[in-house]
C-alpha cells in the first residue's frame, strides 16, 4: 500500500492507529443495543445519532475514492457503515410502530435522498479533481456541525457540575482519534480531514478538563434531573406484561473518525 505526503510511514503510523481507535468509539453502543435486544424494546432512545454516522461514513468513502490515496479512510469508514448499519436494524426491529417510521423517514432523508443527490449532483455537474473538492468541503462542514453537537452536553455539566453522563473513557477514546486524525490529514497535507478533527480535539480536551473540575463536586439537582433519575431506575424494576412503557433512555454516538465525539453525540 502507498501512502502518499511527505511522511509516508508516519502518515500510516497515524492512520492505523486512527483505525484503532475509531473502531473502538464505533463499539462503545453496544451495551445499549444489547440491552435493547434483552428487552426487546427501544424504549425511547432516538435513531438520529446512528443515521448520521451512517451518513458521515459514507460521504467519507466517496469522497476517498474519488481522491484515491485514502485507503485507511477507507477502511475504517467501511467498518462503520457495517455497524452503524447493524445498529439500525436492531433499531429498526424493535422500535414501536411510530419509533420506526421516524427512523425510516431519517435513513429515506439522509441516505437515500441526501447522499443520492450528493453523488448524482457532483458526478454530472465537476469534473476530476473539482469534484474531489467539493466533496471534501462537504465533509468538511458536515464534520464541524457534527463536533459542535457535544456543546450541549458541556452547559449541562458546567450547569449541574455533574459529570455523571459524560463518561470519561469515551471522552478520552474520541480526543484520541481527533488527535490521529488530525496529524494523518495534516501528514497528507488533507485540510478536509484535518481541520474537522482539530475541533474534536479542542472539545475533547474541554470535556477532559471539565471531568476533573467536576468529578468531585457536589451536583446541583434540579427537579428535570430527578425525574430522569427516577426514569433510569424505574427502567431496572420488573415490566408488568401488558403495562404501559414509559421508560426512555438516550445513548452517546459514536461519529465517524473524522468527526468523533459524543453526545453523543464522526467519518475520518
Amino acid at each position: 500500500m502507498t501512502v502518499a505526503g511527505h511522511y509516508p510511514h508516519l502518515t500510516f503510523a497515524f492512520g492505523l492507529m486512527g483505525n484503532i481507535v475509531s473502531f473502538m468509539v464505533f463499539l462503545s453502543p453496544l451495551p445499549t443495543f444489547y440491552k435493547v435486544y434483552k428487552r426487546k424494546s427501544t424504549e425511547g432512545f432516538q435513531s438520529i445519532p446512528y443515521v448520521v454516522g451512517l451518513f458521515s461514513a459514507m460521504l467519507w468513502i466517496y469522497y476517498a475514492l474519488l481522491m484515491g490515496n485514502l485507503l485507511l479512510l477507507i477502511t475504517i469508514n467501511s467498518v462503520g457503515i457495517f455497524i452503524q448499519t447493524f445498529y439500525l436494524c436492531v433499531y429498526v426491529i424493535y422500535a414501536h410502530k411510530a419509533a420506526r417510521l421516524e427512523s425510516l423517514k431519517l435513513i429515506t432523508l439522509f441516505i437515500v435522498v441526501g447522499f443520492g443527490l450528493i453523488v448524482l449532483l457532483t458526478e454530472f455537474l465537476s469534473k476530476g479533481a473539482k469534484r474531489g473538492k467539493i466533496v471534501g468541503w462537504i465533509c468538511l462542514i458536515f464534520s464541524l456541525c457534527v463536533f459542535v453537537a457535544p456543546l450541549g452536553v458541556l452547559r449541562q455539566v458546567i450547569k449541574t457540575k455533574s459529570v455523571e453522563y459524560m463518561p470519561i473513557l469515551l471522552s478520552l477514546a474520541l480526543t484520541l482519534s481527533a488527535v490521529m486524525w488530525f496529524f494523518y490529514g495534516l501528514l497528507l497535507g488533507d485540510l478536509n480531514i484535518a481541520i474537522p478533527n482539530t475541533l474534536g480535539f479542542s472539545f475533547g480536551v474541554i470535556q477532559i478538563i471539565l471531568y476533573f473540575v467536576y468529578k468531585n463536586k457536589k451536583p446541583v439537582i434540579d427537579d428535570k434531573i430527578i425525574e430522569f433519575k427516577e426514569k433510569m431506575s424505574e427502567m431496572d424494576e420488573p415490566r408488568v406484561p401488558g403495562g404501559k412503557d414509559q421508560n426512555k433512555f438516550n445513548v452517546g454516538v459514536a461519529r465517524s473518525p473524522i468527526a468523533a465525539n459524543h453526545t453523543i453525540d464522526v467519518a475520518a
